[in-house]
């Protein structure tokens, strides 16, 4: 094995320094209120910024640049990873206000390891040595860190921001993990939904299922069977525990019957009534302050508009399932622009463009929705509360963090679909309708040519074969 020369032999050495001066960082049991009050200081800013940077941008795009096989995947994740170990050291080096031990301290602590071991991946990745005996398991272990970062950040990002505002300490526990986990939830339906239309509908044939297979079973399993029993706690029932219990309860009876319905790949509407029943109560549940009750009942509204969304391209827009494998025949392919001889132009009420178009409304709208919900808690809007907020200001925030978060879902799916080793493969422009992008044919070298009769203008004619005439008159 090559010995590491240069900058790399004193990675073991920075790595330890970094680990022992995290350890070092002190951080207090009891505060006083000047400490607690204190403003933040610029070190502590340029931390958040810092990592806000690489973790909500720099590496979501780097993996991106490594499922393509990008040249800019390594240049990008070696800068990503310098700069998040100094933003690391920022936020233990900090003065002004001070924090109570949270579970993002011990967060920052703890990712150092899988920073750690993909930096190592990688470097032992580019020796190119053990090649067909513990190259390959590196590689898929490199792979699967790699797409695990965006949920990593997204987590550590989210109790950095719980940490900053001092909240989900004694009671307010619970309902903290009620709405982030639920609201990420959400985010993260909305983005494998957003997967699912721009690149992942090919996996869904090759599957068998229906989109609405795998919605199902994911409702039932997480997590609503176990939230069913965690929602009440105590002897007596309040409201809220049954309107909790039932909401939860709703959607893995309606899961069960969405996995029955969903059978032999056919499509059905049962997750998206679980959406809207649960967007409805959630727009009836009654709040403490004016300002709650307004932003619970936008977020019921946008999952309700999500489920409808939902229902109308499902029964109106995306046509019906079709096939993995290529019917063999050159008239219908999955591949051309326009309605092929088979297909109804009912199944497709907003055809071509405007139908993709309006498919991006649900995996938007559940993003917005659990954007909206994460930011409900009590705490959270006690503070917007008391600096004299309103909510339409409150919420109209909420949705420009959506819109900025769905676009770079969207960009992220973008760049792992169009750079690298992904770019020649992408479907470059056509000019015109009905265009071929793709060969359906099965063959590689042989395309074959439709014998049957077409209708051609409303009128049936034989198809034309090259040569024919030709051999007619001989």
């Amino acid at each position: 094995m090559p010995a590491l020369k240069g900058p790399l032999s004193a990675l073991p050495m920075f790595l330890l320094t970094l680990v022992l001066s995290v350890s070092a960082h002190e951080h207090h049991s009891e505060l006083t209120e000047e400490e607690a009050n204190a403003p933040i200081d610029a070190i502590l800013w340029l931390h958040i910024g810092l990592q806000s940077l690489v973790w909500g941008f720099l590496f979501p795009v780097g993996m991106a640049l490594g499922i393509s096989r990008s040249r800019w995947h390594v240049p990008l994740q070696s800068t990503a990873l310098a700069l998040t170990l100094g933003g690391i050291l920022l936020g233990h080096a900090h003065k002004g206000r001070q924090f109570l031990p949270s579970l993002h301290s011990k967060g920052g602590t703890l990712i150092l390891l899988p920073i750690f071991a993909q930096g190592l991946l990688g470097i032992y990745l580019k020796l190119h040595i053990h090649e067909r005996t513990l190259r390959p398991y590196a590689v898929r272990a490199h792979g699967i860190l790699g797409k695990a970062y965006p949920i990593v950040g997204w987590v550590q990002m989210l109790l950095g921001a719980v940490a900053m505002g001092g909240y989900c300490r004694d009671g307010a526990l619970g309902q903290c993990l009620a709405h982030y986990i639920m609201g990420s939830g959400f985010v993260a339906y909305g983005a494998i939904m957003a997967i699912l239309l721009v690149v992942g509908e090919a996996w869904v044939r090759r599957s068998g299922r229906s989109p609405e297979w795998w919605d199902s079973w994911v409702i039932t399993l997480c997590p609503s069977t176990v939230n069913t029993f965690t929602e009440h706690r105590g002897s007596t029932w309040s409201v809220k525990d049954m309107q909790h219990t039932l909401r939860i309860k709703t959607g893995w009876t309606g899961g069960i019957l969405g996995i029955f319905l969903s059978r032999n790949n056919q499509r059905n509407v049962v997750p998206s009534l679980i959406i809207i029943l649960t967007g409805w109560a959630m727009s009836e549940h009654a709040q403490a302050l004016m300002l709650s009750t307004k932003v619970h009942a936008t977020f019921g509204y946008t999952l309700m508009l999500a489920g409808i969304t939902r229902i109308v391209e499902i029964c109106f827009v995306t046509p019906a399932s079709s096939p993995a494998t290529p019917t063999g025949n050159d008239n219908d392919s999955e591949h051309t622009l326009a309605p092929g001889a088979n297909e109804h132009p009912g199944n497709d009420v907003l055809g071509g463009g405007a139908g993709r178009a309006f498919r991006h409304l649900p995996p938007f709208l559940l993003v917005s929705s659990g954007i909206l919900f994460m930011s409900a808690t009590d705490e959270e809007l006690d503070y917007v509360h008391d600096n004299g907020m309103d909510h339409v200001t409150y919420i109209l925030i909420m949705f420009s963090i959506a819109f900025i978060l769905y676009a770079l879902i969207l960009g992220v799916i973008h760049i792992a679909t169009t750079t690298g080793r992904a770019a020649s493969s992408a479907p470059g422009s056509s000019i015109g309708n009905s265009i071929e992008l793709v060969s359906p044919t099965t063959s590689k070298w042989y395309a074959p040519v439709p014998r049957e009769d077409v209708q051609v203008g409303g009128s049936s004619e034989r198809a034309h074969v090259l040569g024919g005439d030709e051999d007619e008159d001989d």
